[in-house]
């Protein structure tokens, strides 16, 4: 087992990585001062796979488990269903001091982490990721929310979790379409800072794919390792941290545009290619690692055709992104793989002529 500590002063947490936690999780609750009852909150696939065995585990050491299931699907992620959790935690006499579990994808996470900040004005959250991109992504650094007028994250908060165990055995179970969509995260990293982990996945990508446990224990942890770092400078997002969100200005727009039909991990590594093409017109980054890029995307098995979308749809959900700062949308472009930078100085034109010549270029 692996460990990172995310160093935030009081808010400070640690992440467990490694093979067959999820049976560890009632000594880890414990060594961190719970005790009593908790809730876990997941999706029917998720109880069903490892769910009814965490409840069976957890009660079997003493705790009082409730399970509330969520449908699985983006949808889910709104106030609406947040209003029915609140409900369900009240109907079981949760207390400030009851941890939620987060049993799940970024979905449930987001969702988990949106409710455990805001009932009784906060409760402890605990994070489960059981999906390759909550793992290196959605679980680790405190962003919580839910969508909103066909806006994703458009309601939410800065909470962190008390805890979150990454069980990689649970990555085994992943449709294949999921856990390539984590690889898009996983790419980010490399992209945004650093060069030899990039380099690491071209060489080692296909292994990876066949679901090598050491190599999915050294991804997920690099992963982590990097977002971890760079949380621990801005916590808030108000500088660094944007830097996290390579790809995902095109990207969000693009699940938005499309009512959220195009997966998360598809739309951004379209963002990221997209970003990629701004970012090489610009004449910043090199067409040879741009290819490189691209190369990498696509033996990942993710898309590189953008769907049939109206760009002026995609552009008019860009303006409304919260990333948005004095109207001007600012992007995560690449100088070269392993650094990137932070701009306000791309024109929206220049975006709408990449996506309109989308299947021209490179």
């Amino acid at each position: 087992m692996s460990k990172i500590r995310v160093r935030l002063g009081i808010n400070s947490y640690n992440i467990y990585i490694g093979s067959g936690l999820l049976m560890q999780t009632a000594r880890q609750l414990r060594e961190n001062g719970f005790a009593g009852k908790l809730a876990i909150i997941t999706n029917p696939i998720v109880k069903r796979l490892y769910g009814n065995a965490l409840k069976q585990s957890l009660t079997r050491e003493g705790f009082k488990v409730t399970v509330l299931p969520v449908p699985d699907g983006e949808e889910q992620k709104s106030l609406e269903v947040a209003g029915r959790l609140y409900n369900e935690l009240t109907d079981f006499y949760s207390e400030r001091t009851t941890p939620i579990l987060a049993l799940g994808g970024g979905v449930i996470g987001d969702l988990t982490g949106f409710v455990a900040a805001t009932y009784l004005r906060g409760v402890p959250l605990i994070q489960i990721p059981t999906t390759l991109l909550a793992q290196v992504d959605s679980s680790i650094g405190g962003k919580v929310a839910v969508n909103h007028g066909q806006l994703k994250n458009k309601i939410g908060a800065f909470y962190q979790p008390r805890l979150v165990i990454s069980d990689i055995s649970t990555l085994k179970t992943l449709p294949t379409q999921e856990f390539n969509g984590g690889l898009a995260e996983v790419i980010k990293y490399g992209v945004i800072g650093d060069k030899e982990f990039f380099a690491y996945l071209e060489t080692n990508l296909d292994r990876i794919k066949s679901l090598d446990e050491r190599l999915l224990k050294e991804i997920v942890y690099r992963s982590a390792k990097i977002k971890a770092e760079i949380v621990e400078k801005d916590e808030k997002d108000l500088g660094l941290r944007n830097i996290l969100n390579y790809g995902h200005t095109v990207g969000h727009a693009i699940e938005s545009a499309s009512d959220f039909k195009v997966e998360h991990g598809k739309a951004i590594a379209l963002g990221m290619l997209a970003a990629g093409r701004i970012s090489n017109k610009m004449g910043l980054l090199d067409k040879t690692e741009l290819v490189r890029l691209k190369s990498l995307i696509q033996r990942a098995d993710l898309t590189t055709e953008l769907p049939r979308l109206e760009v002026a749809k995609i552009i008019q959900a860009m303006k409304h992104d919260k990333k948005i700062l004095k109207g001007k949308v600012r992007f995560i472009l690449a100088k070269a793989l392993g650094s990137v930078f932070i701009t306000d100085e791309v024109s929206l034109s220049l975006v709408e002529r990449v996506l309109v010549n989308w299947n021209e270029e490179t």
